[in-house]
Formats: structure tokens, C-alpha cells, sequence
């Protein structure tokens, strides 16, 4: 629908007569006209509120494949100005126009082979986006973009290869795939619990030098070790054969301050920006685990 708006094809407009960038007509929408112009032609009730889905759901699929302008009239126009508008690109010219005719698979083709596929593109971007985090045991794996795995990615390599004892990862997730790396059979072994359960901290890591567990939240904009998950975790840990260490792990001081009253007693805080120092929530200990009198 939005292509149909922007290439101003009306139920009844034939596609050799679609407008193009550059061309006499001069057609080309704001996001606001986008939604007028369906609710004129398409018999569409949708209020010119919804102007910024129509750029962040719609438009942009159709400019990120090449086919559109983003900003056709006002080139250097900020992302919010109505003066930019959207027109389609005199490149996607003929596979507009001849749309339904013999011509166009090869057309499609021709086009693709030039500018790629949209998904083809979007998956190397995000791979160039990934975080790469070497594991102890040598190998990589990618965290998604994000300050929360900015922090994990602390913790796998500052935090465990000062304070874990020769630590091998058990567990660690990601905010776009919960489990993204699992040694499943070393936690049964350990006598984890229940490992589909979604109470799973963000990193687990085994120190078998010191025979402790390290339970580990990357803290960005949630779960720190508040009395209440260090209670659920305590309970979901209970048939564990190793002692357990809790962690909070923050990217700063700044971080920590906004989540400092909700930390539990007996667990442990580092900050990613001071990785050699500890901060003891756990009375008369340093670091290890605190066995309940």
C-alpha cells in the first residue's frame, strides 16, 4: 500500500502510468500524504497520527530495497522534516512500469543483480553489527548489538578471567536468541535446574579449581541481584553439589547508582569501566559463596 501511494497508483491507474522520481508529474509523498491518499483512494480510516509507522514499518522496507527515495525533494532534510518526501527511484523505473508484462521476471532479475536482495543485505548487516566474544575454552561466538551484551561481553572477558578461577561457560544468552550458547550436560551434572526455565541468569560459569557456580546478571535496564531474584535463584538452586556465587554485573558507576538499594546481601557487584575491583554485599567475606548459618 504505501508503494501504491508513492508510485501514485490508483485502483484504477494502469502500472505504465506510475510516477517516478524526476519524471513531469513531480509526484511525492510526505508520510502524512502517504496516509491521505489511502484514505482517499483505498477507502482506508486511518488518522495522519500514524504517520511515523508508515516510515518505520512501511517505507522502510521499499527504501532499504532500493525501490523508493527517502528523501526525493529535500535531500538533506532531517528524518522528521514533511519537506523530504518519497518517490520511487528512476532506477526501479521500468520494473514499475512494466509490471505484468513478459518482461518483467527478467527485469526483477536485472534489478537484483545490481542492488541484491533485501534479506541477503540486512543479514550482512546484522552479522556486521554482532559483538564477537572469545569463550575460555577458545571458541567465538556473536552477541547481538546492545548495551546489555556490551556487559556480557565484559563479564566473559574481564570479569571471569580475573575473578572465575579458570571458568568455563555453562550458559550465556542474548537479548535477540535466549540461549545462545549451553553446556547442557555439565549443568545437569552440576545439578542445575530445570534449563528451559526462563529464570535462567544471563551468564552461568563453572570454576571446577574452587567447585563454585557463578550466576551472573549483565544489568542494563532490568534484573539486578535484588533480594528477590537471589531468592528465587537460591530456591532454583537448591539441589546444585557446588556453591553458588551471585553477581551484578553494571557497564559503569552511573549504571550501578540507579540500581544500588535493590542489590541483595551476600552477592556481588562489578562494574565493566573498574573490571579489577569487587564490590561486597556479603558481610565479613570477600569474594565466595556464602553458606547460611
Amino acid at each position: 500500500m504505501a508503494f501504491l501511494a508513492v508510485a501514485n497508483i490508483k485502483p484504477e491507474t494502469d502500472w505504465k502510468d506510475a510516477c517516478i522520481h524526476g519524471d513531469s508529474s513531480g509526484h511525492a509523498l510526505s508520510t502524512r500524504e502517504v496516509i491521505a491518499f489511502w484514505n482517499e483512494h483505498y477507502e482506508e480510516n486511518i488518522s495522519s497520527g500514524s504517520y511515523d509507522d508508515v516510515r518505520r514499518k512501511d517505507l522502510i522496507w521499499l527504501v532499504e530495497s532500493n525501490l523508493v527515495l527517502r528523501s526525493a525533494i529535500n535531500p538533506d532534510a532531517s528524518t522528521n522534516d514533511p519537506t523530504r518526501k518519497y518517490a520511487v527511484s528512476v532506477e526501479a523505473s521500468d520494473l514499475v512500469k512494466d509490471f505484468g508484462t513478459n518482461d518483467w521476471p527478467s527485469l526483477v532479475e536485472n534489478f537484483k543483480g545490481k542492488h541484491g536482495e533485501i534479506k541477503e543485505r540486512l543479514a550482512k548487516k546484522r552479522a556486521i553489527a554482532k559483538m564477537p566474544v572469545q569463550l575460555p575454552n577458545g571458541e567465538e561466538i556473536e552477541l547481538s548489538p546492545g548495551e546489555h551484551n556490551v556487559i556480557q561481553k565484559a563479564i566473559v572477558e574481564k570479569f571471569l578471567p580475573i575473578y572465575g578461577y579458570d571458568s568455563e561457560i555453562l550458559y550465556i544468552g542474548d537479548t535477540t536468541k535466549k540461549i545462545l550458547h549451553i553446556e547442557k550436560e555439565k549443568l545437569e551434572e552440576l545439578g542445575f535446574f530445570e534449563l528451559a526455565h526462563d529464570s535462567l541468569p544471563d551468564v552461568v560459569a563453572y570454576s571446577k579449581t574452587k567447585n563454585w557456580i557463578y550466576l551472573i546478571e549483565a544489568v542494563h535496564s532490568s534484573n539486578p541481584m535484588s533480594r528477590l531474584r537471589h531468592a528465587s535463584l537460591e530456591r532454583l538452586t537448591a539441589q546444585c553439589i557446588a556453591p553458588r556465587i551471585y553477581v551484578s554485573a553494571f557497564l559503569n558507576r552511573a549504571a550501578f547508582r540507579e540500581w544500588v538499594a535493590e542489590i541483595s546481601w551476600e552477592t556481588e557487584v562489578w562494574i565493566a569501566d573498574a573490571p579489577e575491583h569487587l564490590i561486597h554485599f556479603n558481610g565479613n567475606k570477600f569474594l565466595g559463596p556464602h553458606n547460611p548459618d
